[in-house]
């Protein structure tokens, strides 16, 4: 509700108007006596503020008489004061123009980075009341549609690839703005012309690894080729040529962004979690994890907390969640308890 600027406005008093008056004015002190003991209940703070809230609504802010609703208006009945004007529709502000009234969309999709036109492409959809030679004619328009969208070979490997990362920041359960940066990765790929020679997998895999490293969502190069469609030395190639052509805004990778995930793998609690992180940044600072696999070296320290702290976790069961051997993991952590 909006306050309007008053506006002084006298209308004829009679007495059936009186008479109605006193039934609303009535009315609506009945009805405000029925509601206070509802809101007694959220205490006395909130009862005096209702009650200030209702008496300053049903009063006349110039000669203190009672107000009354008339249309989209609130009139003073004794003086005539249009205390409030133009309210607010607080309901829904989508209209449905079809028959039923079943679908409450009022826009389309928002747009999106992951579709090779943003979604703004019109689709000319299917219905089972269509029969006969109007049915054959939409099938033939549709067809005709479907390769007017993609025309050039451009815009069919944005869509191959598009497509390819979709479905593997699902498998990954990646969130939607690593999929919209990876999108957006293959376009700048794309314009700088770095796609001829390469495979459009692997710059589908390779775009999804470089915005889950930009979005510190830790994800090994193995379990993104592990999903993808591409090798790991498509992946690799795609990769060099985006890092020396674009310049990634990518650090190397460091045991801490792997605790979480692994510790969350391995049933850990948050006392091991951050003793592991003690012993990554230990690590880190004294060079331990120079020259090893970050993923080894946070599944070690992760094993080192659990010892320390008397909780369950074998050297296996961390290296199985690493993606290591146990190996990788003894030595690392040979390291970091004689340091």
């Amino acid at each position: 509700m909006s306050d309007a600027r008053s506006t002084r406005v006298r209308s004829p008093r009679t007495e059936t108007d009186d008479a109605a008056t006193a039934d609303r004015a009535g009315s609506a002190g009945r009805a405000a006596t029925t509601d206070r003991p509802a809101a007694a209940d959220e205490g006395p703070a909130s009862e005096a503020a209702t009650t200030e809230e209702a008496g300053d609504r049903e009063t006349c802010p110039e000669c203190g008489g009672r107000t009354r609703v008339d249309g989209a208006e609130r009139v003073c009945a004794d003086c005539g004061l249009v205390v409030e004007a133009d309210r607010i529709d607080h309901g829904p502000e989508w209209r449905s123009f079809d028959d039923d009234d079943a679908d409450p969309k009022r826009t389309g999709a928002p747009l999106t980075r992951s579709r090779h036109d943003r979604g703004l492409s019109t689709e000319i959809g299917r219905s089972t009341k269509v029969k006969g030679r109007k049915r054959r004619r939409l099938a033939r328009m549709r067809t005709q549609h479907n390769r007017a969208q993609i025309s050039t070979k451009r815009d069919r490997n944005k869509v191959y690839a598009y497509t390819e990362i979709r479905r593997l920041t699902g498998v990954l359960e990646l969130p939607d703005s690593v999929r919209d940066a990876a999108c957006a990765l293959f376009d700048s790929a794309q314009e700088e012309s770095l796609l001829r020679g390469r495979s459009l997998e692997g710059f589908a895999a390779a775009c999804v690894y470089v915005a889950c490293r930009t979005a510190d969502v830790a994800r090994t190069v193995g379990e993104v080729c592990a999903e993808a469609k591409a090798t790991e030395d498509e992946h690799r190639a795609a990769f060099d040529a985006m890092n020396r052509e674009l310049g990634l805004p990518i650090a190397p990778s460091g045991p801490a962004e792997y605790l979480p995930r692994f510790a969350s793998d391995l049933g850990c609690d948050t006392a091991v979690e951050r003793r592991a992180g003690e012993l990554a940044e230990r690590a880190v600072e004294e060079g331990i994890a120079n020259g090893r696999n970050p993923v080894g070296v946070a599944a070690a320290c992760l094993y080192t907390a659990a010892r320390e702290l008397d909780a369950e976790c074998t050297q296996r069961e961390a290296a199985d969640v690493a993606g290591v051997t146990p190996v990788t993991v003894r030595r690392t952590y040979v390291d970091l308890t004689e340091s």
